[in-house]
């Protein structure tokens, strides 16, 4: 019986109400050294749905966790053709105005870094550099018996070649990358072996119940450390992952700001979470702050 992730949360407490002000947004950025968390909510406007908002994947998807991949064949079998699919669509995705306005952010020398929770990648296609990569990267896979690194579009390739005419229509793409296929349309896709040892290949992301890596932790912690603030853009910060950089920050004395619309778990440790779309917020920050228009365009390759 598959095992459901704890992924929800109830708030148990009166929450800091959304606010539509942008002021202390662009008070934070204006000040400079703002350290930026992204969840999925951000990449939404470039046609990635996030987990939890409305019409979120969590309704209609269990997302795989590490358990269940490494101790089930068949699992793994339904992994890799639903994420096969979806790598397709993760492939036409462009950055939109809010991974502009980001890195139009950090080219002006607003921000401490960006720390994204998504496996997207759309940060870095947008511009933004030195991203820390907290889940890790769909661009990555990773042999899970050597250890040894290979790039996605060559796995891709040799799936293809391993299972010619695999063509199912999705129902859906959720935020991990996988698409929703039913068993049947699953069927008997054939799954490739590492080809240096012949191990098991694992996306290079961090699944439900696997740990984050604990330099990638301490790296993000540093950040933290070494920020004036932190701004989170698109995260329910619902799994402790992300909420733990909150926590610090707000700890430190240091002002959380929320952009997202809907409440979320870091809610009582901010100064204030704006409910509004993060494109047109985002952009509306950088007019305030004058950065030219050319700049926050989410389809800027860095």
């Amino acid at each position: 019986m598959r095992m459901r992730p704890t992924l929800s949360w109830t708030p148990t407490e009166d929450l800091l109400p959304g606010t539509t002000s942008l002021a202390p947004v662009a008070d934070a950025l204006s000040a400079g050294g703002v350290l930026v968390l992204s969840g999925a909510g951000i990449s939404t406007e470039s046609g990635i749905p996030d987990y939890r908002g409305e019409g979120g994947s969590l309704s209609r998807h269990t997302p795989m966790t590490y358990q269940e991949f490494t101790a089930d064949a068949l699992a793994r079998r339904r992994y890799w053709a639903r994420s096969h699919l979806g790598w397709r669509t993760f492939g036409r995705a462009r950055p939109n105005a809010g991974h502009g306005a980001v890195a139009a952010f950090g080219r002006h020398g607003l921000l401490a870094g960006v720390i994204t929770q998504n496996v997207d990648g759309l940060h870095q296609s947008a511009g933004s550099e030195g991203v820390v990569e907290l889940h890790g990267s769909l661009e990555r896979v990773v042999c899970l018996s050597c250890g040894a690194f290979s790039p996605r579009r060559e796995l891709a390739r040799r799936l293809e070649e391993a299972n010619a005419g695999f063509e199912p229509v999705a129902a859906g793409i959720n935020p991990d990358g996988d698409a929703d296929l039913t068993d049947e349309q699953v069927g008997d896709f054939q799954v490739v072996p590492c080809d240096v040892c012949g191990g098991t290949l694992k996306p290079d992301v961090v699944f439900f119940g696997e740990a984050v890596p604990p330099q990638r932790v301490e790296r993000c912690r540093e950040l933290v450390r070494q920020a004036a603030s932190l701004l989170v853009l698109g995260s329910s910060l619902t799994v402790m992952s992300g909420l733990r950089f909150v926590r610090q920050a707000a700890q430190a004395g240091k002002p959380v700001l929320i952009v997202n619309r809907d409440p979320t778990r870091g809610d009582r440790h901010a100064v204030t979470r704006v409910a509004l779309p993060l494109g047109a917020a985002l952009t509306t920050v950088a007019g305030r702050l004058d950065i030219p228009d050319d700049l926050v365009d989410g389809q800027v390759a860095g």
